[in-house]
């Protein structure tokens, strides 16, 4: 983290990175110092010289050495849940980071399954929960899914990125409809083998101007 971890201030900036990790959605934690919490959301203290953004933008290159594609404010949270700070408010932004981004070597930072997640502060555990909402609920407005994978993918992948984010099976057929009448995605000239039968296509992220701006697509689940 930056030198300003050892200055205090009442606010926080906290980044949920999340990505994807194998058949999970992995977020980045901070090995911390401090016996109660082991590990933590990548934070620091807010300053009155600097945007919000700009900490937040500050502390993802601090933590993968860039700023991901994208990064969005999820919100405020009070002095009601403990933070490792013990700054009364944090805000709180999320970001997500493309499939197979490696954490700097040395250990301080690490990919974490949802699902296998350790005990985090409270705050920064309601924080956490908070931004996972808010990407399920973006996805019908932006191109979250997309921000997992590389400039180019296949179909497969792309379904896969939303099964993911929505922690839900997709119907295959019914994705690939509601993607095509979406108009998001473009193919391109390359080809990739996925193992048996045929090699697949290659796509890129590529919306129609000529269609309204709602990104949404309409998907059918699969029962649980």
């Amino acid at each position: 983290m930056s030198e300003r971890r050892g200055r205090k201030s009442s606010y926080t900036i906290d980044v949920i990175l999340c990505t994807a990790l194998s058949d999970q959605l992995a977020v980045l934690l901070w090995r911390t110092p401090d016996e109660k919490e082991k590990w933590a959301l990548p934070w620091d203290h807010g300053s009155p010289d600097e945007s919000l953004e700009n900490t937040a933008a500050q502390i993802t290159t601090d933590a993968l050495g860039s700023v991901p594609a994208w990064l969005e404010q999820v919100g405020a949270f009070n002095a009601e849940k403990r933070h490792p700070s013990e700054a009364e408010i944090s805000v709180a932004y999320a970001g997500l980071v493309p499939a197979g981004t490696l954490p700097p070597v040395g250990g301080s930072y690490a990919w974490f399954a949802i699902g296998e997640l350790p005990a985090l502060a409270p705050r920064q555990r309601s924080m956490l929960d908070n931004a996972i909402s808010m990407l399920r609920t973006r996805m019908d407005q932006s191109p979250v899914a997309f921000r997992l994978l590389p400039p180019t993918f296949t179909l497969s992948e792309l379904q896969h990125m939303y099964e993911l984010l929505l922690g839900k099976r997709l119907h295959k057929a019914s994705f690939r409809r509601a993607l095509s009448a979406a108009f998001l995605v473009e193919p391109t000239e390359e080809w990739r083998s996925e193992g048996r039968g045929r090699p697949a296509q290659l796509f890129r992220y590529a919306p129609r101007k000529r269609r309204p701006a709602q990104r949404g697509i309409r998907l059918d689940m699969l029962p649980q």
